[in-house]
């Protein structure tokens, strides 16, 4: 199908986000009891978005899912770096982007984004795609739950090819990677960007269901740990290990460079922090402790084949 005979929708994947953020939020409040701040705001260049931070919640120490729609005059150098054609043009780029840090040590960290841009150079016809995915990072990680969650990324890719998962499964397992700590950021799930391959609707349908598929993968996960016993030996070691989070948001990932660099709120793109961090130097857990386990998972792993005893 033709880009002319299938043209993008911008609106209608605006309709979608919005209903996501809302479908989140509410299961995030039912779960917690508590309320999620809602602080609408306006980026000076164009377009804006709303931030809403649930903080000091019973399950959740913070948790944060974001909407934005942004345009500009020209796309932004982190967006435009791999595809040269569109350096200077008008673009608009839209997306949902939450980080959730559970208050229970053996509550995995979770990420979750959808995005969609376009950018219509002044010669050529409009040039679109998207991008997300959704990852998990454990501090005491459980088989049962590593399993649920890589089968359901995988049957988020199912209805779009037998390849699908494992190709975006391995992208996620390479783009959440910590080069200086020779660490996966955690037991990975699915990235993908650049995605127009198929025409806009398909393309399209496949964002959804990456997006529709987050809170079966992560509920279940979160109600079954956050009423755990846990002591400050856990504690400890989860500030701990929340520091790889920060360094990978900070020197890696794409998003809070595009969105530092369009111009974007600084507090709703430095909202994926955790609200308490722990640095230490050169610590490392003593062998055979709950703590080293998490070590052996911190590696690109085939889990459903693993765990699944095929």
């Amino acid at each position: 199908m033709s880009a002319h005979a299938d043209p993008a929708n911008p609106a209608a994947v605006e309709r979608y986000l919005r209903e996501l953020h809302d479908r989140i939020t509410s299961a995030l409040e039912g779960l917690d009891g508590a309320r999620f701040k809602r602080d609408g705001w306006q980026r000076p260049e164009g377009g804006g978005g709303e931030s809403r931070v649930l903080s000091e919640g019973s399950v959740f120490e913070r948790a944060g899912v974001s909407f934005s729609h942004v345009h500009g005059a020209q796309m932004p150098p982190s967006a435009s770096n791999q595809r040269p054609e569109i350096a200077g043009a008008p673009f608009q780029a839209m997306g949902l982007s939450l980080v959730f840090h559970p208050r229970n040590p053996y509550a995995p960290t979770t990420h979750c984004n959808v995005r969609f841009f376009v950018a219509t150079p002044k010669s050529a016809p409009p040039v679109w795609w998207f991008g997300g995915g959704f990852d998990l990072t454990p501090y005491y990680p459980f088989e049962e739950d590593v399993l649920h969650w890589h089968r359901t990324a995988q049957a988020a890719c199912e209805p779009f090819g037998a390849t699908l998962y494992e190709r975006y499964k391995q992208w996620c397992d390479r783009y959440f990677f910590l080069p200086h700590r020779q660490e996966t950021r955690g037991v990975g799930g699915l990235f993908f960007d650049d995605l127009n391959e198929g025409g806009f609707t398909r393309c399209f349908a496949f964002l959804k269901s990456v997006g529709d598929h987050f809170l079966p993968a992560y509920l279940p996960i979160v109600e079954r740990r956050h009423g755990a016993p846990a002591g400050e030996r856990e504690r400890q070691f989860q500030l701990y290990r929340r520091g790889r989070y920060v360094e990978f948001n900070l020197l890696y990932d794409r998003g809070t460079l595009f969105g530092l660099q369009s111009g974007g709120r600084t507090e709703s793109i430095l909202m994926s922090m955790p609200p308490l961090v722990r640095f230490e130097y050169d610590w490392r857990p003593a062998a055979g402790t709950p703590e080293a386990r998490l070590y052996e998972y911190l590696k690109p792993r085939d889990f459903i084949r693993e765990l699944d005893g095929h």
